[in-house]
């Protein structure tokens, strides 16, 4: 795979990127170690985490999944120097009190949080150090409208971007990036960075899918036009594009039990969990499987090819399911394909945004 360079940074990274919210919940250390092991014999170089992680967040798992990769560092010398490796500090805390006090995201709470990330990662830099979500009121995780009555802003983006400008200085950080941000946060990030001579975000991590492409409602020209990488996440919405749930649904005693979505009920209850998005969702993946191809490699297929994408982040809960999807490297969806995948995307438009 030849390696993408993210925004204008210098981190240069493979298309496909190892995610690993799945570890310490769903994977035990054991078996994180050897998803990992896999990824790097695949030849992948980017790692992605949050402080949060595993999901969902709980207090006994707080900073576990960080946990597990510093051990899986820490046993490896040498290893640290091959991969390209990302966090991310959390935004407000959204009813998750044990992240830190308050409704805010302060810069002290980013560098104590950065600290943090470094301690359970055992390593002294974080090649790419993102914000997992905006201080600001915005529409993410499900809700569609922007509502200013419940703007909640207490940190400045100037304020965030000179905390992140002083762990760059201080060789802790190489690049910064956002996640479920919108177009005016990534203009705002950018202006503010250029005005001020402070870092400029890398990155921006947002979800796109088959069943959620809202991204391409203006926020992939913001970042194209000020030079800024996407790396996606879900590119299976959540197990929806694999066709597991096609038959049994994504609850009840015949969902798959070991599925997030299924075993989960506040996962149910986003985005993903929508009756809308179960039923695009066996709409394209129908269409996969008249075209020869599982739901799976076409839903992949379809992100790793984007011109919009960078580098597509996958999370898999054991080694066959990373080798599936890494298998779909290289596949080509047909224009007739394109087209049939577009109208279903007219009908249905987005029913996991």
């Amino acid at each position: 795979m030849q390696k993408i360079q993210l925004g204008q940074s210098e981190l240069r990274v493979t298309p496909i990127c190892l995610g690993t919210m799945t570890f310490g919940e769903q994977v035990a250390e054991a078996d994180s170690h050897a998803i990992l092991d896999r990824a790097i014999a695949r030849e992948l170089n980017f790692i992605d985490t949050a402080e949060m992680y595993s999901v969902p967040a709980r207090k006994e798992t707080f900073g576990a999944t960080e946990t597990i990769i510093g051990n899986w560092l820490a046993a490896r010398p040498g290893m640290r120097q091959k991969i390209v490796l990302a966090t991310k500090v959390a935004g407000p805390a959204r009813g998750m009190p044990w992240l830190r006090e308050g409704a805010g995201m302060s810069g002290d709470d980013i560098i104590a949080s950065c600290e943090g990330s470094l301690r359970r990662l055992k390593t002294d830099v974080i090649d790419l150090y993102q914000i997992h979500w905006p201080e600001r009121n915005v529409p993410a995780f499900g809700a569609m409208y922007y509502d200013p009555t419940q703007e909640r802003t207490k940190t400045s983006i100037h304020d965030q971007l000179v905390a992140l400008g002083k762990l760059v200085q201080q060789g802790k950080v190489r690049a910064i990036g956002l996640s479920n941000e919108t177009p005016y946060g990534v203009h705002e990030f950018v202006r503010v960075a250029e005005q001020y001579d402070l870092p400029r975000i890398a990155t921006v991590q947002n979800p796109y899918c088959l069943i959620n492409r809202s991204l391409e409602n203006g926020l992939d020209e913001t970042m194209q036009r000020l030079g800024v990488s996407l790396i996606p996440y879900s590119p299976l919405g959540f197990g929806l594009l694999t066709g597991k749930y096609d038959e049994s649904g994504t609850e009840g005693p015949n969902a798959p039990q070991g599925a997030r979505i299924a075993k989960f009920e506040t996962v149910r209850k986003q985005r993903w969990g929508r009756p809308e998005a179960l039923a695009a969702a066996r709409r394209y993946n129908a269409l996969a499987r008249a075209n020869g191809l599982t739901p799976t490699r076409m839903a992949l297929a379809w992100c790793y090819t984007k011109w919009q994408v960078a580098s597509t982040i996958i999370g898999v809960t054991t080694v066959a399911q990373l080798d599936e999807d890494l298998d779909a490297w290289g596949t080509r969806l047909s224009p007739e394909l394109l087209k049939e995948i577009d109208k279903i995307r007219w009908e249905m438009r987005d029913p996991a945004v």
